[in-house]
């Protein structure tokens, strides 16, 4: 009696299997895409290494601040915030959102918009948001400060971040100097 139970179980697990590969060869055949061959990367040796000093390596990293600034643009800036009004508001008057306003953060202190209820991380962090430290942000917010409730992955491009900033530094009444 239970072998004819034990028999019906396995059919069952053959049987799903058997269509869920008949699914997935169907859907193989039915949405067929061909994988182009000028889309794909090409991979060259390079052999020749050069050496960088250290000023090459500041104002790649984004540390020298005036080069780094230069890479970007205000209009370009305008265009790379649209990653930031899903969850900030950057207009004057604007409230907060999911996030808090950006209007004139360039120059406030980190954590200090009244009416947000900033993590632990960000109200005790007791810096002022300037170029340099708004670049450290915005290239990953989870490891620039440690415990912030912040989702957002972050900016990797320099041009990207450089044009945010100089963008960002202009929505306020009283923009900082530029470097």
């Amino acid at each position: 009696m239970y072998g004819f139970e034990i028999s019906k179980i396995i059919a069952a697990i053959i049987l799903t299997i058997v269509i869920v590969l008949s699914i997935n060869k169907l859907a193989d055949v039915v949405f067929n895409i061909d994988a182009r061959e000028d889309v794909t990367y090409k991979v060259t040796k390079v052999t020749e290494t050069k050496e960088i000093s250290k000023d090459d390596n500041k104002a790649n990293s984004g540390n020298d601040i005036k080069v780094f600034m230069d890479l970007g643009s205000i209009d370009h800036g305008k265009t790379v915030a649209k990653k930031c009004i899903g969850c900030h508001s950057v207009s004057k008057g604007g409230g907060n959102k999911i996030g808090p306003a950006l209007w004139g953060v360039i120059g406030r202190k980190v954590g200090s918009v009244t009416e947000y209820k900033y993590s632990k991380a960000m109200g005790g962090f007791g810096k002022n948001w300037n170029f340099e430290a708004m670049n450290n942000f915005l290239i990953k917010p989870k490891d620039y400060v440690k415990g912030n409730k912040m989702a957002f992955a972050g900016i990797s491009k320099e041009k990207d971040r450089a044009s945010l900033i100089l963008y960002l530094n202009e929505q306020s009444d009283s923009p900082l100097p530029l470097p």
